[in-house]
């Protein structure tokens, strides 16, 4: 590992121990019911230290020296830009490298350029994967500045053609639009939170809306061709079994489907749990 690499070090007692760049933090982990495997000295050399309130927000408690507003590490392949926000997040989820591979190795191997959808698109590195792999992709998110965000993580990895369409919208009333039209998508990613609202205030819960936006999805996609469909979660009561029966459901039983938990490597030897995943695809 080098200072610009990103690396899960420890976990345990419902946190974690990162190095990103040469930056360590610690950030809660709420299913790492186990005790760390590091001693607690090495815990202490945190620069911070993100503690959670009631609210689902956070600050960050800064020590060391604390942190920066922003800096680059390289994790996946790509060069990101770390910017630890009021909710404890960086700017990538970690735990999405193996579907970030996988897209870029499937993606290579469709015919033509490929019409790619991700939703709920957060800062990109979804986006960037599937633009490497050669795709034409629409990328969508409701906040105009996670966009933002993501334009300046793609001019950090200039191998990747700028193939990215980004779009500040609703992901329901933007799939909803896209059915209305016609249009036609050869693969579609998303990641949708437990909840969120809309740039216009939109209230999303995933169990009162993933079927409606679910709906949508399923006319965006020509299962009679080559697709493919990634659905990922981090919300209580969505399993691995449970995201492959609402692909069945949607895209059709006889395609090869895959599923399992998101997992985080960490240098201590544990495997963090850290989310589910589930494909549907037809080659």
């Amino acid at each position: 590992m080098t200072l610009k690499n990103y690396q899960l070090l420890d976990s345990g007692n419902l946190t974690k121990l990162e190095q990103v760049g040469k930056y360590r933090i610690v950030r809660p982990a709420l299913n790492a019911f186990w005790k760390p495997a590091l001693a607690s000295r090495e815990w202490n050399d945190a620069h911070a230290v993100f503690e959670r309130n009631s609210s689902g927000g956070g600050k960050w408690r800064k020590q060391n020296g604390g942190l920066p507003e922003s800096w680059e590490v390289e994790y996946s392949g790509f060069n990101i830009l770390v910017k630890p926000t009021n909710f404890g997040h960086l700017g990538f989820f970690a735990e999405q490298y193996e579907n970030w591979d996988w897209l870029k190795k499937t993606i290579g191997k469709m015919q033509g350029e490929p019409q790619v959808l991700n939703l709920f698109a957060y800062s990109g590195l979804g986006s960037l994967a599937m633009a490497e792999g050669g795709a034409k992709v629409c990328h969508v998110d409701a906040a105009q500045g996670m966009n933002e965000w993501g334009r300046q993580i793609l001019q950090l990895n200039p191998r990747i053609d700028d193939r990215i369409r980004w779009i500040a919208d609703d992901v329901v009333k933007f799939t909803a639009r896209e059915t209305r039209r016609g249009v036609k998508y050869n693969g579609l990613i998303l990641d949708p939170p437990s909840f969120g609202r809309g740039p216009k205030g939109q209230l999303w819960k995933i169990e009162d809306n993933l079927d409606e936006l679910m709906c949508n999805c399923r006319e965006l996609i020509d299962t009679d061709k080559p697709f493919f469909v990634i659905l990922s979660c981090h919300s209580p009561g969505f399993s691995p079994l449970v995201l492959e029966h609402i692909l069945q459901d949607y895209f059709g039983a006889g395609n090869q489907l895959e599923s399992g938990e998101m997992t985080i490597p960490a240098a201590s030897g544990h495997l963090l749990p850290a989310g589910v995943s589930a494909k549907i695809w037809k080659s």
